[in-house]
């Protein structure tokens, strides 16, 4: 795009720099500035808070301009700079193009709005996931945006039955949606903003949006849902009592809340499964393009077989640029997506997509011309597996499964996944098996890596040699928690030297963390008679925190 003369930016999720470069230290090369973006501004994790964001700007760490009482919330704050992008250009070059990767942290967890959007929703998920399930399956058909004859996929047998639920559980549940269906009606009001600004510049017709999600419904909300996700990841278990005491915090700063899997379930209509596996309610998404100056058929639906790696050919196409073949001496690999843009205006248009594999954490299916085959992992479910994602596959259990595992449908008459040919075509799944380990070999997905979350426990490069001890500065930049001290499981002390005006002072000496997990220490003195220097020894033992001061003078102290 940069030779072609267009402005590139990028806001909010840019989840692809390795995480010993996201550091000050860089390097930056993987940064989104280092990858052909010409300004930056969002963050660079999996997830973020929506009301303290862990932002960066161009090439740097900052801070949000508000708090949260005064207002701040990261989707409005990421559309503002798109605007302030865009315009920044349009009123010195009006002609010139630009390409815009927007990837706000809706509607990811944590589900972050503010009550009144979330109270919009009041009551009208009470009915519970199952009866939400029928009545999206019949909008769905009523749209056109599934078959007629598609059928729903069955109950999962890891979602709660919702009539055998507590008053305290459908109260809590039905909470979680309404939470989460406020956060969807919040963000769609700010890509509104966005929108109405490139119609107020003249710009609507003639530009090109691309509008996808990234996977399946998330699970990482356990089977209860919780009011902070970060207990999924440490394998804490959630508390219905203690959550039901947050219910009215959902969706506000002192929560990181998620929703529970029943709702997973449901946000996947009419397919089964969800987020972190391979059946289309893992990876299947809604897609819309739009283009009124380029595109002469108007709201009409594409059945072809596309995926996200198609998006980029797709543009180039409809845009009429080539690829480069290579970008500052740097010969770039071949794209591997198929262009769809011939189906635009043709529905009858055959799809170039032929075929895509998928592998999930050890959860693998192929689709090719019309056909699936699923080999799930653990299982069909955890329940009916008996295990949780992250067991490990060995080269016995990969050879059993590939002899007695895989699924197999015919996707082009069975939608959503509901009838298993493997015993009936059985030549069919053998082929669709090879076919899986030909395109696994081409990219390099081999071997099978099936731990989930305990690979996050390998040890990974580091920008900077191990070390005992961290002096750090005042007015730099965020320290990433994988840059930092490791100090999880492991006595030890902190030393902060500061400068004690006359009159006294108080502020941090450290803070670690966030608003959902932190150890943030401040102090207090009273008024003086000199400057003094002191230093503030903190001993950290266990889950213990004790603080102690040597001053110079005897000034009284208190730690907070």
């Amino acid at each position: 795009m940069l030779q072609h003369g267009y402005n590139t930016y990028a806001l909010g999720k840019w989840h692809l720099t390795p995480a010993d470069q996201i550091s000050a230290a860089g390097t930056y090369e993987r940064w989104p500035l280092g990858r052909g973006f010409e300004r930056y501004y969002g963050f660079l994790g999996g997830d973020t808070h929506q009301y303290y964001p862990e932002l960066v700007y161009d090439n740097h760490s900052v801070e949000p301009e508000k708090t949260p009482e005064e207002g701040y919330h990261l989707t409005e704050d990421l559309v503002d700079k798109a605007i302030s992008f865009i315009a920044d250009s349009k009123q010195i070059a009006p002609k010139k193009p630009f390409f815009m990767y927007f990837c706000p942290g809706a509607m990811h967890a944590p589900h972050h709005v503010a009550k009144e959007w979330a109270d919009r929703y009041k009551g009208q998920f009470d009915g519970g996931w199952d009866a939400y399930r029928e009545q999206v399956f019949k909008r769905q058909k009523e749209l056109g945006i599934v078959p007629r004859d598609a059928e729903l996929s069955r109950h999962d047998p890891d979602v709660q039955d919702w009539n055998t639920l507590s008053d305290g559980e459908k109260k809590l549940y039905s909470r979680m949606r309404e939470v989460f269906a406020g956060f969807l009606t919040h963000t769609d009001f700010h890509y509104g903003r966005l929108f109405n600004f490139l119609k107020s510049i003249g710009e609507w017709d003639n530009t090109i949006i691309m509008f996808i999600s990234d996977n399946g419904a998330s699970s990482e909300g356990g089977p209860s849902g919780s009011v902070n996700e970060n207990k999924f990841f440490n394998n804490v278990p959630d508390s219905l009592e203690q959550n039901l005491k947050m219910i009215d915090e959902l969706g506000g700063p002192s929560t990181f809340n998620h929703y529970a899997w029943g709702w997973t379930f449901a946000g996947n209509t009419p397919f089964h499964r969800w987020k972190r596996e391979t059946y289309r309610g893992g990876v299947s998404d809604p897609f819309i393009v739009h283009w009124p100056k380029g595109i002469k058929s108007k709201g009409g639906v594409r059945t072809q077989y596309a995926h996200a790696i198609d998006m980029l050919p797709s543009v180039l196409e409809m845009i009429g640029i080539e690829a480069p073949t290579s970008i500052k001496g740097v010969t770039q690999s071949p794209i591997e997506g198929h262009s769809f843009a011939h189906v635009l205006d043709d529905a009858n248009a055959p799809s170039k997509h032929i075929t895509q594999y998928f592998e999930m954490m050890g959860h693998r299916s192929i689709y090719h011309d019309g056909w699936r085959a699923v080999c799930p992992w653990p299982g069909t479910s955890f329940k009916e597996s008996g295990m949780f994602f992250g067991a490990p596959i060995d080269k016995d259990k990969l050879t059993e499964l590939d002899a007695k595992h895989w699924e197999l449908y015919h996707v082009d008459k069975d939608f959503a996944e509901n009838h298993n040919l493997a015993d009936a075509n059985r030549a069919k799944l053998i082929e669709m098996i090879a076919t899986w380990y030909v395109e696994a070999g081409k990219y390099n997905v081999l071997p099978v890596d099936s731990r989930g979350v305990t690979r996050f426990a390998d040890e990974r490069p580091q920008i900077a040699i191990a070390r005992t001890s961290y002096t750090h500065y005042p007015g730099t930049q965020m320290v990433p928690i994988n840059a930092g001290p490791s100090v999880l499981n492991r006595p030890h002390s902190i030393t902060a030297d500061v400068e004690i005006p006359k009159g006294g002072a108080e502020g941090a000496l450290l803070s670690a963390g966030d608003v959902q997990a932190d150890f943030p220490f401040t102090f207090k003195t009273a008024s003086c008679s000199m400057s003094t220097t002191t230093s503030a020894v903190i001993f950290i033992t266990s889950c213990q925190m004790s603080l102690f001061r040597r001053d110079a003078t005897s000034c009284a102290s208190s730690a907070k």
